[in-house]
């Protein structure tokens, strides 16, 4: 098989909606998944934005400047780029940077390396902001030990041991999945969401006049004024739009509608709120600049506001974590990543899986940020630059959306580009001013990615090409097996071959090792689609080549997790005769030995040698009966 025949996708919801739930309960859901990482982003956007600019939150123009700001961002990037025009953008319902573009190569009608090497990126990005988000938002919600009413001082040592033992413990259970306490993630952040509203709406008549904010000439005026340093405080307002790119991921599991109403109704008001109240508190206390959110708290509500607000991070974090695993799936299906050892932790909830490699990688990450950067104003540094990037790449398979799918003039699609992509690149910009400070990391890590899926990508599709240059003919095989018939043996051979118009090796190593071959011989091949799923009636064609040999393909879409077992239940129901428990299932497992004169540079093939060494078995992936599985072995130059 080849790398592209794999995993289901981006499916970041640690919850399922398998079971239909109404539009209010999908709205509900939405709001505990898709929006927690911008849900988290009071408790240290505005603070980390005034405390860069000059007078650091004392002058009323930089409180009344970083509002305007972040309202504004808000209303441009979330809701006009994201709510109103790129949810448009859907393959087939479903949403996020793998998914876009799939959608951009079908639109194409080719495959091309432009698009392809966007959607890389993209997913890429993604990962380098899934290590940074967990450690920033539990690390700002239990920062606020630190401003507790009379323990501040008391509790402040033990804020980083706190929250290292919550992510530490987070991804530990990850193996046991969280269908029994997810169902509660949708309602506690609904309350977070109106916790946020109510103190926000309590502190704004500290200062009325913070209403002036909304007036976008405040932002320019605060921009003018703070010169060069204006680019660090966008950086930092940047910050309360991370997550934005979630609604638009999502969009499968919940639909356009309930995340769309989630956040206009919902989210965006408590947000706007919370945001005014901390800059009314501000003016009318300048010192609460240091620290706004939990300076807003009033002391009787301070603890459940903070175990709120912690649990709100919790919810955030275990959102990301879930979408790192389900990117994993769609990029392994969409042939970026080796197989990854995936596992199940739910029979019934679709979107409960488990990637143990990925899990122990992001758990390191975190925890080396954590001990490295130590505070959340720290991580704040490194956090922002792999969202912009992932929003930029959004941008630019937009454009082939509207003017390849939509058939839109050339015009309109540069002027989507033009007005969405000056945003990104203003953000993008502010935020590349932070690499000193931290941000090198996801960027690190992300060019570390990119180098991985382009090597992976690159390496299977030499060994595809030498691997058909140097195969034998199905017709070839055919025309020699009816001059000299090997011994026949009873029972069922199943061959996986990518390729079926040749001979597989499996096959050509049984016939010159084994000399026997099968009363029945089927040559299946997996195919994964450019679009999500694949209807039912159409997973499955059977074709008769001889009378000893059939070809099968089954077809799945890049959501879909592959079933083998299941897929030829469903092909003996077409007509495809064989008893599984004599079947059995033949595959070559390639020994890579690295060339300098062949394919890649010898460090790339290196990589590649280490990736195939280290991918799951196809058995477990394609979840084979362990005991009806035979791996023919081949040596292979690369």
């Amino acid at each position: 098989m080849n790398s592209s025949e794999a995993g289901p996708a981006q499916e970041t919801a640690p919850t399922s909606v398998a079971r239909q739930p109404g539009f209010w309960g999908l709205a509900v859901g939405s709001i505990g998944i898709v929006f927690g990482d911008i849900g988290t982003s009071p408790l240290y956007a505005m603070r980390e934005a005034l405390r860069h600019s000059r007078s650091h939150g004392a002058a009323e123009l930089a409180v009344l400047g970083v509002i305007s700001l972040v309202f504004w961002a808000l209303i441009l990037v979330v809701t006009v780029k994201y709510v109103f025009f790129l949810m448009k953008a859907d393959n087939k319902g479903e949403g996020g940077t793998l998914a876009l573009m799939a959608l951009a190569q079908r639109a194409l009608g080719r495959p091309s390396a432009i698009v392809f090497s966007l959607g890389v990126c993209g997913a890429a990005l993604f990962y380098g902001d899934g290590i940074i988000t967990p450690a920033v938002s539990v690390m700002g919600a239990i920062e606020g030990l630190g401003e507790a009413p009379g323990m501040g001082h008391i509790l402040e040592p033990f804020v980083l041991p706190i929250a290292l033992g919550i992510l530490v413990g987070l991804f530990m259970v990850q193996s046991h999945g969280t269908a029994s306490v997810g169902r509660f993630f949708g309602p506690i952040t609904v309350v977070w969401f109106l916790a946020l509203a109510a103190l926000g709406t309590f502190h704004i008549f500290d200062d009325w006049t913070i209403l002036r904010a909304l007036s976008p000439h405040y932002g320019i005026m605060f921009l003018a004024s703070n010169g060069v340093m204006s680019f660090v405080i966008l950086g930092s307002v940047f910050l309360a739009v991370t997550g934005a790119e979630a609604l638009y991921a999502d969009m499968g599991h919940f639909g356009k509608s309930p995340i769309r109403a989630s956040w206009l109704f919902l989210v965006l008001p408590c947000l706007v709120l919370n945001y005014m109240g901390q800059g009314a508190l501000v003016l009318s206390d300048p010192t609460a600049a240091a620290n706004p959110f939990f300076r807003m708290i009033p002391e009787p509500v301070y603890w459940p506001v903070l175990l709120l607000a912690t649990a709100a991070a919790v919810i955030a974090s275990q959102a990301v974590i879930s979408g790192a695993f389900s990117l994993t799936q769609q990029a392994v299906q969409l042939g970026l990543l080796p197989r990854f050892r995936i596992l199940r932790t739910s029979e019934t909830q679709a979107g409960q899986i488990f990637v143990p490699q990925v899990n122990t990688l992001l758990l390191v990450g975190v925890v080396a940020l954590l001990l490295f950067l130590r505070t959340s104003s720290n991580l704040t540094a490194a956090y922002g630059i792999a969202v912009t990037g992932a929003m930029f790449v959004d941008t630019l398979l937009f454009f082939v959306i509207i003017r390849h799918l939509w058939k839109r003039p050339l015009w309109q699609a540069v002027l989507a580009v033009v007005v969405f992509g000056s945003l990104d690149l203003v953000f993008l910009g502010s935020n590349l001013l932070k690499i000193p400070q931290g941000a090198w990391v996801p960027l690190a890590l992300g060019g570390s990615l990119i180098v991985v899926m382009w090597t992976w990508s690159r390496g299977t599709r030499l060994l595809t090409e030498k691997y058909r240059r140097e195969a034998i003919s199905f017709e070839d095989l055919i025309a020699s097996l009816s001059v000299k018939m090997p011994h026949r043996t009873e029972g069922t051979a199943i061959f996986l071959t990518a390729d079926p118009s040749v001979a597989p090796v499996a096959l050509l190593h049984n016939l010159k090792h084994n000399r026997v071959l099968h009363a029945q011989n089927i040559l299946l091949t997996v195919k994964t689609a450019d679009q999500p799923r694949i209807p039912e009636n159409e997973r499955i064609d059977i074709e008769d080549i001889t009378a000893d040999f059939k070809r099968v393909t089954i077809h799945y879409g890049f959501m879909e997790t592959p079933n083998l077992p299941a897929a030829l239940a469903a092909c003996k129901r077409e007509g495809l005769k064989f008893d599984i428990m004599s079947t059995s299932f033949f595959f070559s497992r390639k020994t890579l030995i690295a060339s300098p004169t062949f394919g890649m540079p010898l460090w790339q093939d290196y990589i590649f040698i280490f990736l195939m060494r280290n991918a799951g078995s196809p058995a477990d992936f394609f979840r084979l009966p362990a005991g009806r599985v035979i791996e023919m072995g081949e040596q292979v130059i690369v």
